[in-house]
């Protein structure tokens, strides 16, 4: 099921570990020609337009855009009580988590009566995306909602899809999720109609009240979810492009075989495009991880949905010489999530340079962060681990700088700046300041 790559004896350089390396992804620009005349539909014709959208999509219309408060709460009562200790149990820890992120305010003197301080001011307005195709995704409104929450935002709006065995609402696990941390603005809104109304508002909706734009669109969701989120994507600000699920597991020879394997098969079944890789020294470790794999991906429920990721051309098992060589290869393909089941994880752990997020040993399967361990599960994919970060409470933070010089300070730096102005050729620059010594 899964295909080898043999890289012992090799080293390749990093342009062609990008180019062998098992890789799928999602071409966002394949689906730019469909997803912006949605996009520039929803701008111009509003609520009316993003649900005529969703209908002829998904056959579905909610009475309205927003969800009423009277759904919302009984979305809560009616949920399982085993989920709701979960939910409970997972926001706790990720509140947790997200409050401790938050940077306080510093200044810097630089000289008497010259200093600059920073401070964090929150996005105002964020809109949270949830999906809701595939699976049901409580777990994202908590992702999402709760670092805005400890940033400071003021005012949230989460969008998921309308489900048609639900009256046209969003799923009721959904739902109970937003009331669980006293969201109260939810729109039956799904797909790239979603981000745009989030982008634009509508002003003379029929709805209760105004839509109002976001500041902000955050969130996972598919290829279209995504594409809409490039083309707003200036018009407000966006956490990043999701792709779909990946994994990278560094295991040597004293990995249980059936723990790989099992985390591999849980994130194939989120999507037929998901990525699994192995990264091993260890022939043996990967005959076992092949055969358990195979059996497992056959008696799990998405077993079709599984056995598509895993054989699919993103997935695979490679080979190399050592740890060290495995960190190399794992930095180049810069994971999504990243296992370390090996001895001595967390040194290991310690040398990686390049993922969104780092699970260390056996016991801390990705499933873990997905659901409760206190970390955030939106992190980057397709390899963007190199350059970004997943969701955290800084993503709804603004650090802004506040300079303040008094006329002695200024007056320590005015040659400075006049000679730097003049260098520049923009001596108005330079007049600014010696305005203020009575110089010109």
């Amino acid at each position: 099921m899964l295909t080898v790559t043999d890289l012992r004896g090799q080293r390749p350089t990093t342009t062609q570990l990008r180019r062998v390396l098992p890789r799928g992804g999602v071409d966002v620009t394949s689906v730019l020609g469909a997803v912006a005349p949605i996009v520039e539909s929803v701008r111009d014709g509003g609520a009316r337009a993003a649900l005529d959208h969703g209908e002829a999509f998904d056959r579905v219309r909610p009475a309205s855009v927003r969800v009423p408060g009277r759904v919302i709460a009984a979305a809560l009562e009616g949920l399982d009580p085993a989920v709701r200790a979960g939910l409970d149990e997972a926001a706790q820890r990720i509140r947790t988590v997200h409050a401790a992120q938050k940077p306080a305010p510093h200044t810097c003197e630089l000289a008497p009566g010259a200093t600059v301080t920073e401070v964090f001011r929150p996005v105002r307005r964020v809109g949270l995306y949830v999906p809701g195709g595939k699976a049901v995704y409580p777990s994202s409104v908590l992702m999402n909602v709760i670092p805005a929450q400890e940033a400071g935002c003021s005012s949230l709006v989460v969008c998921s899809p309308p489900q048609a065995e639900f009256d046209g609402w969003p799923h009721p696990t959904t739902l109970a999720a937003c009331a669980l941390l006293g969201v109260n603005e939810v729109w039956a809104v799904g797909g790239a109609q979603a981000v745009a109304l989030m982008a634009y508002g509508d002003d003379t909706s029929d709805d209760a009240g105004q839509l109002e734009p976001v500041d902000m669109v955050t969130g996972p969701g598919n290829i279209f979810v995504a594409a809409a989120k490039r083309v707003v994507n200036g018009v407000v600000g966006i956490d990043a492009e999701a792709g779909p699920s990946e994994i990278a597991v560094i295991a040597d020879d004293t990995a249980n075989p059936t723990f790989v394997a099992a985390d591999l098969v849980s994130q194939a079944e989120h999507d037929e495009q998901a990525a699994l890789v192995l990264i091993t020294p260890s022939q043996e470790l990967a005959e076992s991880v092949a055969a358990e794999v195979t059996r497992l991906a056959g008696a799990t429920l998405n077993t079709g949905r599984a056995s598509s990721a895993l054989g699919g051309e993103q997935s695979g098992i490679v080979l190399v010489d050592d740890i060290a060589h495995a960190i190399d290869v794992s930095d180049a393909y810069a994971p999504e999530h990243l296992e370390i089941h090996t001895r001595d994880a967390r040194a290991v752990a310690a040398r990686v340079s390049n993922a969104g997020a780092v699970f260390i040993g056996p016991f801390s399967p990705v499933p873990l962060g997905d659901y409760a361990a206190g970390s955030n599960h939106v992190l980057p994919t397709s390899g963007t681990a190199r350059f970004t970060s997943g969701l955290t409470t800084h993503t709804f933070l603004r650090p802004v700088n506040l300079i303040e010089y008094d006329e002695h300070a200024l007056g320590e730096l005015a040659d400075h700046i006049v000679a730097l102005a003049n260098a520049e050729q923009l001596p108005a620059h330079g007049e600014a300041v010696k305005v203020r010594r009575g110089e010109v």
